[in-house]
């Protein structure tokens, strides 16, 4: 009984474009002898022949070999290397490995195998390519059917000068060259936009955003933060910026302190006014009759009013920064000059003021004499 059994049959090339395909294939199989039984670390004889058209065809190579199996009967080896192996021509197959084994390490073949080649080992043809010469003709229907078979080499000369029918064109060199200098008469075929000038942009400056700047290389666009219009201390506008915040439109806001003060009654003769809000000095002072307080106030100019009681609050905790603006010339702490009218009305015949000895508020008769300060706001 002749047979082998072939656990795996493989052909492994490496190519590159320095060096040559390898002219071998590796080969393992199982080798059990008639009785199948296998034949486990003993060296055995083996005959390969490479057939050519079928099982049966023309023997176009062989060689023997004497390899040694392993413990579970299995041998490794690689076909290839003889005489006339790199001869084959291997796109006229089809082609089979044919095997015959001697388990006693011998010439008596008793165990005879055959295999088709598939296609891994046609690798061998792809290397005739390395030897190729003269014009391909493409005979793909797709390809001959498609704008890109009728590309000459006169159209690929013009289309690195961009010649054509426009005189006006530039080569591609020159074109990148002066693209990169910002020349603006860089074009093709009037087709490509001259370089940006900063006129494409829609920057502007923002409500607290001061953009500089035309957008070109030379002189970029930059943002910066607009420095405040108003800061605790500031003189200006008769007075002392004693308070400020931001409305929802993003603008400051805030008050200005008088820097000059006089003293008297908040009214001559008691009576209701209405002017009760604790947080609008400017409103309670329109309301304000017969009054020393607001006469004066007033007489400082349009825009000037007797701050409120939550107003004053507010001006006790910024005499930092007045004091500190005026050089020490704003509010003492001494009890009898520290108390101050609000315009804020509290009964007909009791207004509120603030001590500043205290940092406290409190409201007394308004026929008393106490000091009043201007604010305004901005």
């Amino acid at each position: 009984m002749r047979r082998i059994i072939i656990l795996s049959f493989t052909v492994l090339f490496t190519a590159c474009i320095f060096a040559q395909a390898p002219q071998k294939m590796s080969y393992q199989a199982v080798i059990r002898n008639s009785s199948s039984t296998l034949v486990s670390s003993a060296e055995i004889g083996l005959r390969i022949s490479i057939l050519q058209g079928s099982a049966s065809g023309t023997v176009v190579y062989t060689e023997t070999q004497t390899p040694t199996t392993n413990t579970n009967g299995l041998i490794s080896i690689e076909i290839g290397g003889g005489v006339n192996f790199d001869a084959i021509n291997w796109a006229n197959g089809p082609y089979f490995l044919k095997t015959e084994t001697d388990p006693t390490g011998g010439i008596n073949y008793s165990i005879t195998g055959i295999s088709e080649l598939l296609s891994v080992p046609f690798a061998l043809h792809a290397r005739a390519a390395e030897t190729l010469t003269g014009e391909i003709n493409e005979i793909d229907p797709e390809y001959t059917g498609s704008q890109a078979a009728n590309i000459t080499v006169t159209d690929i000369t013009k289309l690195g000068n961009l010649s054509g029918t426009n005189t006006g064109d530039q080569d591609l060199s020159t074109l990148a060259t002066k693209a990169a200098l910002g020349d603006s008469t860089a074009k093709v075929r009037n087709e490509i936009p001259a370089p940006a000038d900063g006129s494409e942009t829609r920057l502007t400056n923002g409500t607290n955003i001061i953009v500089t700047g035309n957008g070109t290389t030379a002189a970029p666009y930059i943002a910066n933060v607009k420095k405040p219009d108003f800061y605790l201390g500031k003189d200006t506008l008769g007075g002392i910026v004693y308070y400020i915040y931001l409305s929802s439109d993003g603008n400051q806001h805030g008050l200005i302190v008088s820097k000059t003060e006089s003293a008297g009654q908040w009214q001559t003769a008691n009576s209701i006014t209405n002017a009760n809000r604790s947080w609008d000095g400017a409103y309670n002072t329109t309301l304000m009759n017969n009054s020393p307080a607001a006469t004066y106030v007033t007489g400082l100019g349009a825009g000037w009013y007797l701050p409120s009681i939550d107003e004053l609050s507010l001006l006790w905790h910024a005499r930092f920064h007045v004091n500190k603006a005026m050089n020490g010339g704003g509010f003492a702490l001494l009890s009898n000059t520290a108390n101050y009218w609000s315009s804020t009305e509290i009964v007909a015949n009791g207004a509120w003021f603030f001590q500043f000895t205290y940092a406290s508020a409190a409201y007394t008769f308004k026929t008393d004499t106490y000091n009043f300060r201007a604010v305004r706001s901005f």
